[in-house]
């Protein structure tokens, strides 16, 4: 899609890199100690850390990917929500006070406090990285599907653009401008969010939505009968039908390519019921093979790939009516279950010319919109589908508690009393904010503003269709999601680096200003790769990335760190076992999936396993890991134990 820039959302996004960097800078120079870079001195106000937590975890998953995933999945869209806010209760119930009564300034500290273990300090500060890589690469995707409407740059830049930013936040003073970045944006965020979601209610749902002011694109019906010899006939002459249409590529995946005025168009065929078709006009983009890439059978520059998103019928009160008006929350999805909204279904198609993703117009009831079952299979699912579905909630639900930037954010309070006060603040400032991505999510769904391709922007492009004001806002904090969140991920890689590696594996010992130094370096490295992965995922949802991030999190992690608590008999042995299974075992599934498989320019089908999220069988094996290899060292341990006592 092509987006028209506008020079007062460019100086607001201007003026806030501005205020961030200003603000990094004058707590650059009061951040001298290692206990101030990574921890903030840990005397952050446990009201002030709790929004942080919120800035922190509201990350573009949650207000990009989230959204947009709701705009084209409807509730099943928001189950990540639900897994998202679910995990904090096991943070609040199990790790939140034993974190900061057992750590200093890393995961690492946790898990080794009981131990002095080598082999703990280098595979959880590698499990920290792994974590924390994973989990950039969705918010440095975000921000370059940010900076393409805002700035008019291609998504590169807007990656690199993050990325040095990012780095010269936590490279001046660590956590202490990233607690206040993140404090900042959590408050906005909640704020303009709450504004944004009134906009829909006040303007209510019409069957012509404009986006910006223009006019919403009319998609075209075609009739068409089959003649005598085969041929498709159509109504309207003016298009093209190739002599092979029964026998092509596009005739196996139901659809037909047409060609008016030298230009490539797709159709969706469907029986009229009296021996014709019914063509549907498609959206397509298509990868040729010497690597141009057309947007429904043109360049890009063309613009004639459109913004999506309608109702085909509104009833309202069980009468049918073109716009709604003003309208309550509850009158607002009552009357979205009551009517029939187009959502758009997606084929990939793979000719001698180049590689099609085609998307298709799919009349969904409401009722179905609001109840699981658009995009993970409920009625009729088979065995694989109910298994993916519950490896992906069982992922969200456990990763909460294991990611290291949030863990490390105990570390900021003075006690653990502050520590559970932070949480509590965190949990309602999140629950609040993911009612409200529900509505805008279904705003952006019946607005017209959906780029189908890349359902990220759906936020602000909802808010750019109240104008460009509220669109400059929402971007310019959308922004700081990324600035916030990508912050701290970096500050735990850092951390992890330098700390947990350099100063306890190694045994460097390093002054308190070198373990600083060496965090910066860190940071600087970290940013580069974060950069580099953000611009090869380009166009995956965020918020179905970090879902990968939070299963490799609550594989590795989350069993080393509940058996540590819990089970006396846990050894240094058991938890470096797990966390190397867990990361294995969740990596090797992930690059097997079937999404995976789609970005090595393959079909989902050749991929040898059906389901994307691996924590149904990552997770089990590092609990498996742990206790196995737990009582197999600790039997060890008293048999050396029994053999000194009788020697003596």
């Amino acid at each position: 899609m092509i987006y028209a820039q506008s020079p007062l959302a460019i100086g607001l996004f201007i003026s806030f890199v501005l205020l961030v960097l200003g603000l990094s800078f004058y707590l650059g120079r009061r951040t001298t100690s290692s206990d101030g870079y990574y921890a903030a001195g840990g005397n952050v106000h446990w009201f002030t850390n709790g929004i942080a937590f919120a800035g922190d975890y509201l990350s573009a998953a949650s207000f990009l990917g989230i959204c947009g995933m709701i705009a084209v999945s409807g509730y099943d869209g928001w189950m990540y929500s639900v897994g998202y806010l679910a995990g904090w209760m096991v943070a609040l119930f199990l790790v939140a006070e034993p974190m900061k009564r057992l750590g200093k300034y890393t995961f690492t500290d946790a898990l080794d406090s009981k131990f002095n273990s080598k082999s703990i300090q280098l595979m959880a500060a590698v499990s920290t990285l792994v974590v924390s890589v994973f989990y950039l690469i969705p918010q440095m995707v975000g921000a370059g599907t940010l900076v393409t409407p805002l700035l008019g740059l291609p998504h590169y830049a807007g990656v690199i653009i993050v990325g040095i930013v990012v780095t010269i936040i936590v490279a001046t003073a660590g956590m202490a401008s990233t607690t206040m970045v993140q404090f900042l944006k959590g408050g906005m965020l909640l704020i303009f969010s709450t504004v944004l979601v009134v906009g829909v209610l006040v303007r209510g749902f019409s069957a012509t939505p404009e986006n910006d002011g223009k006019a919403y694109h009319e998609f075209i019906t075609l009739q068409a009968t089959v003649a005598a010899d085969g041929q498709l006939v159509l109504d309207d002459p003016s298009y093209t039908v190739p002599a092979n249409w029964r026998d092509s590529a596009f005739a196996e995946a139901g659809m037909v390519k047409l060609v008016k005025d030298g230009i490539d168009t797709i159709w969706y065929l469907q029986a009229d019921g009296q021996g014709g078709y019914l063509l549907e006009e498609t959206l397509f983009q298509v990868q040729l093979a010497d690597g141009t890439r057309l947007y429904n059978g043109a360049p890009a520059s063309e613009g004639r790939f459109f913004p999506v998103g309608h109702m085909k019928e509104i009833n309202m009160g069980g009468e049918t009516v073109l716009q709604t008006g003003a309208v309550g929350p509850l009158a607002y999805l009552r009357t979205l279950q009551d009517s029939t909204i187009v959502l758009w279904g997606t084929k990939h198609v793979r000719t001698a010319e180049g590689y099609y993703s085609i998307y298709y117009q799919k009349p969904t009831p409401g009722t179905q919109i609001l109840r699981p079952g658009l995009r993970f299979t409920v009625d009729n699912a088979t065995a694989g589908e109910k298994f993916n579905f519950f490896s992906l909630m069982l992922a969200l639900f456990c990763g909460t508690a294991a990611l290291p930037h949030i863990l490390i954010r105990y570390y900021t309070v003075p006690s653990q009393a502050a520590a559970r006060k932070s949480t509590l603040v965190a949990i309602a400032a999140i629950g609040f904010f993911y009612i409200l991505t529900l509505f805008m999510g279904l705003g952006a769904m019946t607005s017209g503003v959906i780029n189908i391709m890349d359902n990220n922007m759906s936020a602000p492009l909802l808010a750019l269709s109240f104008g460009v004001i509220l669109f400059a806002i929402i971007s310019s904090i959308a922004f700081a999601t990324v600035l916030g969140t990508v912050s701290g991920l970096i500050v735990a890689s850092s951390g992890a680096v330098a700390h947990d590696l350099l100063d306890n594996f190694f045994g460097l010992k390093m002054r308190d200003k070198t373990k600083v130094l060496a965090g910066k370096i860190s940071a600087v490295v970290v940013g580069i790769i974060a950069i580099y992965l953000g611009i090869v995922f380009e166009g995956m949802n965020v918020s179905f990335l970090v879902g990968w991030a939070f299963a490799i999190a609550a594989s590795a992690n989350l069993p080393a760190i509940l058996m540590l608590l819990f089970w006396k008999r846990t050894t240094a042995q058991g938890v470096a076992a797990s966390i190397g299974v867990g990361i294995v075992s969740a990596l090797g599934l992930i690059l097997l999936s079937p999404d995976m498989y789609v970005r090595y320019g393959l079909l989902p089908s050749d991929a040898p396993i059906s389901f994307n999220s691996p924590a149904a069988i990552s997770i089990p094996l590092s609990f498996l890991a742990l206790v196995v290899v737990s009582l197999m060292t600790k039997r060890v341990e008293v048999s050396e134990e029994a053999v000194e006592g009788a020697s003596a």
